[in-house]
């Protein structure tokens, strides 16, 4: 197997996607919208409540801050899930899988392109929070990175089991790839610590990779420093759901494969 000719595949799926988005101003305006205006509400909201108590002022930058990674969360797995969408609705996936194309080569287009349009949608609700509110996300240093990975690794996993039910079920589920990562948002201690919850769903909740990411978060701000626990804790996790995500991926492949699914969907 030569790594080179799969590179090659991997970007040619690659550029075709940001071919898409750079002839469609409203799809790139789309990426950006959301993660803007969630920002821009709950500065005002975080404003707000900055004047009430000495607490809630400490909150100011952990609201913000947990917005913004949320949507890192949110943006990454749309990313991911949308790639293999636009194939449905343009009636693509039969070149695709007739082509060299390995699946497992798509997977890395799709994850690469879930970065992308993450990062074009994250970074100008970043840049504006410093410019409206004097908060900037970067100022978290090196731990950002770890719980972007950690969330982005969260995000490719959902992700595959989305898009193994669009594989499994057509477009007919394509409004779970819409909404199926915020039913982890309750339990995902994004805006409040875990012990806010009932404490048989702590436990739920301590078995996600994002809990661990926002409390790691939450004690970078509050007492400044990176807590390992968390980290290491979320990894472990992402590589348990990275794993079974690829199982579940991979089976619905082959299911829809066997029964020609990947040539009868569209719009």
């Amino acid at each position: 197997m030569s790594l080179a000719a799969s590179a090659r595949r991997i970007g040619a799926v690659m550029r075709r996607h940001i071919y898409v988005l750079r002839s469609s101003w409203p799809r790139l305006l789309e990426m950006a919208y959301w993660p803007t205006m969630q920002m821009i509400i709950w500065g005002f909201v975080s404003q707000f409540f900055y004047t009430q108590s000495s607490w809630v002022a400490q909150a100011f930058g952990v609201l913000l801050g947990g917005v913004m990674l949320w949507d890192v969360l949110f943006r990454g797995q749309l990313g991911f899930s949308l790639s293999f969408l636009e194939e449905m609705w343009a009636h693509n996936l039969a070149n695709l899988y007739v082509s060299p194309l390995r699946p497992w080569e798509h997977i890395v287009a799709m994850m690469a392109m879930s970065i992308l349009r993450t990062f074009i949608g994250v970074l100008p609700a970043a840049l504006l929070a410093i410019l409206l509110y004097r908060f900037s996300i970067f100022d978290l240093g090196l731990p950002l990175l770890a719980y972007y990975l950690n969330l982005m690794m969260m995000a490719w996993a959902v992700g595959m089991v989305s898009t193994a039910l669009l594989m499994r079920f057509g477009l007919g589920a394509e409004n779970l790839v819409w909404f199926i990562v915020f039913l982890l948002a309750p339990i995902s201690a994004i805006y409040y610590p875990v012990t806010v919850l009932p404490g048989w769903l702590q436990q739920v909740a301590w078995a996600l990779p994002s809990t661990h990411v926002f409390e790691g978060m939450r004690e970078t701000l509050f007492h400044g420093r990176f807590d390992t626990g968390h980290f290491w804790s979320a990894a472990a996790l992402n590589l348990v759901y990275l794993a079974a995500g690829l199982l579940i991926y991979f089976l619905a492949f082959t299911g829809a494969r066997r029964r020609g699914l990947l040539f009868q969907v569209g719009e």
